[in-house]
């Protein structure tokens, strides 16, 4: 791209991100997708950021009224100004007359030879800025040959680049799709996509198809449309953003637990918390995001499998007020609907709380709720890499829970993420002198030494507390452990409830 090359926006921040700044001015670009995708609301979006400008804008339509194109703007609260004049180019009376029929000229020949020059009337007229075209879809079928199509498509542009305007081309594929005529043509192809999950709100994505001389972001990006117009979170690319920070130890609060992590977690890590249900891998992440709080840090916590007034409820009853921390500013907290949350949505939402109360502590409770979200497991592989890389380079403690499956013996997580994260944390249940009990161990850490040890924890109405190693039994992992030493060294807190 030229550096004297001006660049019209889309109005749309994602969008413009995505297109590295917006629609490079003078050419004709090609937005296209099935009914239902977002085009006309995009391209009134585009309208109304020409508007702001004071560019004289033209809206064409060829299938909808212009009530139909007014009560849609109204619906996201805008009004279309003076700046912004829609155009209906609907078929003249004399179309449906019987006596007007040709028998040896075609009648599409009439149609879109003055369906043509009536666009053309109209931007002598404006003279816009920018224009959009609403939809190729009806020029295709007035064409009714590929040849035909071609031709006018070519005249369209030539004459709307005489004038260095702007054009966006809406095409709905409704017939031959296959036809990529357009694209050929066009500086530039926007595509919509809408997808369909078998639970939960339909999912939407933009990919850029083509853009000539121009970067941008390639790939797809998922986007959503809401009252106020549509939302585009480009797709994260970690090695983008990279900070400066301290790498020390941070410190869970509890000795046992830092001396089972060979003295704490460095700043900057991921920490994947491992288990069956009801091991306390929630609990532990809490009991580091009380620590943070103690140190004056700000953490943030993002639940999507358990109701929050549970949540808070359950943990009060251990010594931990998640809502005194909410209410102090000290903790951001959101229950996450998996089902209406696309993965590239909840990218931004991580990244937006961060811009507003720089946290240093992250936690994502549970990974499993998170893969509801995106139920192709390599996709989501790649979206948590590209978000454990953003917020290590942020410098931010990252923690994430997996259930496993099962209780005791062989267990399997629903996805394998433990190459990704900086230290693994394994929570057990065994069986032991009558009792279901629970056990501790990191089996990984990146970023330094730690013990190698089996510990057994007891969450009581103190929270957390972490015993000795188990070094007298063999086989706890596998949950029927086996004793072999002289000694029991069990924990043993006599009239304590365990609240679990």
């Amino acid at each position: 791209m030229s550096a004297n090359q001006q660049i019209a926006s889309t109005g749309i921040k994602g969008l413009d991100d995505v297109l590295n700044g917006g629609l490079s001015a003078g050419n004709v670009f090609l937005l296209e997708g099935t009914p239902g995708t977002g085009k006309t609301t995009i391209a009134l979006d585009f309208m109304r950021a020409g508007s702001r400008l004071g560019e004289r804008c033209l809206y064409i339509t060829l299938s909808e009224t212009d009530n139909e194109l007014r009560e849609g703007a109204r619906s996201h609260g805008w009004d279309l100004d003076q700046n912004i004049e829609v155009f209906e180019l609907l078929p003249p009376e004399s179309v449906l007359d019987e006596s007007r029929e040709q028998s040896l000229v075609y009648s599409s020949d009439l149609e879109l030879g003055e369906a043509t020059k009536r666009i053309f009337d109209v931007f002598e007229r404006v003279k816009p800025n920018r224009v959009v075209v609403d939809s190729l879809s009806e020029i295709r079928l007035l064409a009714q040959s590929s040849l035909r199509y071609r031709r006018q498509m070519l005249a369209l542009k030539h004459y709307f680049s005489r004038y260095s305007a702007t054009v966006l081309l809406l095409d709905d594929r409704t017939s031959e799709a296959a036809d990529k005529t357009a694209h050929s043509i066009v500086h530039g192809v926007i595509q919509l996509e809408e997808l369909a999950p078998n639970y939960g709100a339909e999912r939407r994505r933009v990919r850029v198809v083509k853009y000539r001389g121009h970067t941008y972001r390639g790939g797809y990006h998922d986007f959503t449309i809401r009252t106020g117009g549509v939302a585009v979170f480009p797709r994260l690319r970690a090695g983008e953003h990279r900070t400066k920070f301290e790498r020390g130890l941070t410190s869970s609060g509890i000795v046992a637990l830092d001396g089972l992590l060979g003295g704490g977690i460095e700043q900057g890590s991921s920490t994947l918390i491992l288990g069956p249900a009801g091991t306390g891998k929630s609990l532990i992440t809490v009991q580091f995001v009380a620590a943070a709080a103690a140190r004056a840090e700000k953490s943030a916590m993002f639940v999507f499998d358990e109701e929050l007034g549970l949540l808070y409820q359950r943990t009060r009853a251990m010594g931990y007020d998640l809502e005194a921390l909410r209410d102090s500013g000290a903790l951001h907290i959101e229950q996450v609907d998996a089902a209406a949350l696309s993965p590239g949505e909840f990218a931004e939402k991580v990244r937006s709380v961060l811009r507003d109360i720089d946290a240093k502590v992250v936690v994502i409770d549970s990974l499993n709720g998170y893969q509801a979200a995106m139920p192709d497991e390599n996709s989501l592989l790649l979206h948590i890499h590209e978000l454990l890389q953003y917020l290590n380079r942020q410098g931010v403690n990252t923690f994430l829970t997996v259930a496993q499956h099962g209780l005791v013996g062989d267990m399997k997580a629903p996805v394998d993420v433990t190459y990704l994260a900086d230290t693994v944390i394994l929570l057990r249940y065994f069986e032991a002198m009558a009792q279901v009990r629970r056990a501790i161990s990191v089996i990984k850490k990146r970023t330094g030494k730690h013990e190698d040890t089996i510990r057994e924890y007891r969450i009581g109405a103190k929270g957390i507390t972490v015993g000795a190693p188990l070094s007298q039994f063999q086989g706890v992992l596998r949950g029927v452990p086996t004793f072999v030493g002289n000694t029991t060294v069990l924990m043993d807190v006599p009239g304590e409830v365990d609240n679990s």
